[in-house]
């Protein structure tokens, strides 16, 4: 290497160094003069002064960028200072002026909030735009100290909000049912099929009415949108059949021919004689029983794999137990053998208050050794608790069955339908309960102590709650029985 090359050599890394030494104190200077605008920066987002102090948030990072630059060219440090300085105090002030904002516009930015959930930015887009630049005029007011006129905005932007989230709502219940019914109105369907096709309609306008009144129940109006969507295809369905037998391409024998052969396959399932010789009535009748009967059954067969599975486990443990053991063992298993003659007795008493009940009053069930009673055939007026005359034989009945068990233990629980508000419902169960509660320590004499009221609502459904007779049996109360076994 010549002495040239060496020397050049020698000024590079020397040129390198300086620069390193130069990059090394220049970020030990931003570390000192940046460290409190850095963490007013990180305060100011966290309370989201950029939306909603925007002014001096943006100040702030002006200051912050003008320190940054002067630090760069290398400007005087008490240069750098006084920007970094200058842009702490604007980010402080941001952070103050957005905590006032959440408090003084409080009942915007919840209806902001309650819209973006439902999806308004998406759904109603216009409206929510106009929300959106109405609540930043109000914060622009409250920043520069005006708190009537940012009022005024909040009052506008929330009238915003609510109407973009109702849009949006309504678009998500009800878009798909009105795009039906304009294309039923396209096939004139009407002309064909104008009962059900009216159907549709006022169940839309059931719908809207419903999300207009009370748009954060929406458990009823997406039930009858989806009624309305239902008739909707219905009526579309009926108009091509109405047509092709006015067309004469179907005649009316043909079409109930065509009709019966449902039943005809499902009788076959069933094995059941597929007589309609004078209509379906009968036969649609018999196959209900026979569905009724299957559920029933099915539930006795889970009920008893349940308890066998359980019962088979103990006995499995405690001999299992009972082996390792070589003292005691005879009165281990004496215990044993009393508990399971218990459980075989309470079988038997099961089995005995079956027996009380129709099917139309109420469901027989076990859990392990509690029983329930699901009266079905107990009813209420709408929205009220007070127990009708015309339940009295039926209560009667649930004493018979309760007496069956001695010193039991006797938990209330009281249901209603997903129709209403939850807190609606679950203050209507509970006083429901509470009416069975008190009708059972009042005339059938049960001791308070024994007997427990419990509100549930619409929390534990046992049917689908888009069905009519879903809901009904949704709508119940429970009797659970603990026995006791000792």
């Amino acid at each position: 290497m010549t002495a040239r090359h060496i020397i050049r050599s020698i000024l590079a890394i020397s040129l390198l160094l300086t620069g390193w030494q130069q990059a090394v104190a220049q970020d030990a200077l931003r570390d000192t003069f940046f460290k409190g605008a850095d963490e007013a920066l990180a305060v100011a987002r966290a309370a989201d002064a950029e939306f909603l102090a925007p002014r001096s948030f943006e100040r702030g990072q002006k200051a912050y960028a003008a320190a940054e630059q002067a630090l760069e060219r290398g400007r005087n440090i008490d240069t750098v200072r006084s920007r970094a300085g200058e842009a702490e105090q604007y980010f402080a002030e941001a952070t103050r002026s957005a905590e006032l904002a959440r408090t003084a516009l409080a009942q915007a930015l919840k209806s902001r909030d309650d819209g973006s959930k439902a999806g308004a930015p998406s759904r109603s887009k216009p409206l929510w735009d106009d929300a959106q630049e109405t609540l930043g005029e109000a914060i622009r007011y409250l920043e520069r100290g005006d708190l009537k006129a940012a009022k005024n905005k909040e009052i506008a932007a929330i009238s915003l909000y609510r109407d973009a989230e109702l849009g949006a709502i309504k678009s998500q219940y009800l878009s798909d049912t009105r795009r039906l019914l304009d294309d039923a109105d396209r096939a004139r369907v009407g002309r064909y099929a104008p009962v059900t096709l009216e159907k549709a309609r006022l169940l839309l306008a059931q719908a809207e009415r419903e999300l207009n009144e009370n748009r954060y129940d929406t458990d009823l109006p997406r039930s009858l949108a989806q009624q309305a969507n239902y008739e909707a295809r219905h009526a579309i369905y009926l108009a091509e059949i109405v047509g092709r037998i006015s067309d004469k391409e179907l005649t009316a024998e043909e079409l109930v021919l065509e009709w019966e052969k449902p039943l005809q396959r499902i009788s076959g399932a069933a094995d059941m004689v597929p007589a309609m010789a004078t209509g379906p009535t009968e036969l649609t009748d018999s196959l209900v029983d026979f569905i009724e009967n299957l559920r029933s059954e099915n539930q006795q067969y889970q009920q008893e794999i349940s308890e066998n599975q359980v019962r088979l486990a103990d006995m499995e443990a405690e001999i299992s137990a009972l082996d390792e053991k070589l003292g005691g063992a005879t009165a281990e298993r004496a215990a044993l053998v009393q508990r399971l003659e218990a459980q075989a007795r309470v079988k038997a008493q099961f089995e005995e208050v079956e027996k009380i009940f129709t099917r139309d009053e109420a469901r027989v069930l076990r859990e392990g050794n509690n029983i329930i009673l699901r009266l079905v055939g107990l009813t209420f007026d709408s929205g009220q608790s007070a127990i009708k005359p015309e339940n009295f034989d039926l209560l009667t009945k649930v004493e018979k069955a309760i007496d069956i068990f001695p010193r039991s233990e006797l938990l209330i629980e009281g249901h209603t339908d997903s129709y209403g508000s939850d807190d609606l419902n679950m203050r209507l169960s509970q006083a429901r309960a509470e009416a069975v509660r008190q009708y059972m320590i009042s005339a059938m004499g049960i001791q308070e102590f024994r007997a427990i009221a419990t509100g549930y609502g619409e929390t534990n459904p046992v049917a689908n709650n888009e069905t009519e007779q879903g809901r009904a049996r949704n709508r119940r109360i429970d009797i659970i029985i603990r026995p006791n076994l000792d």
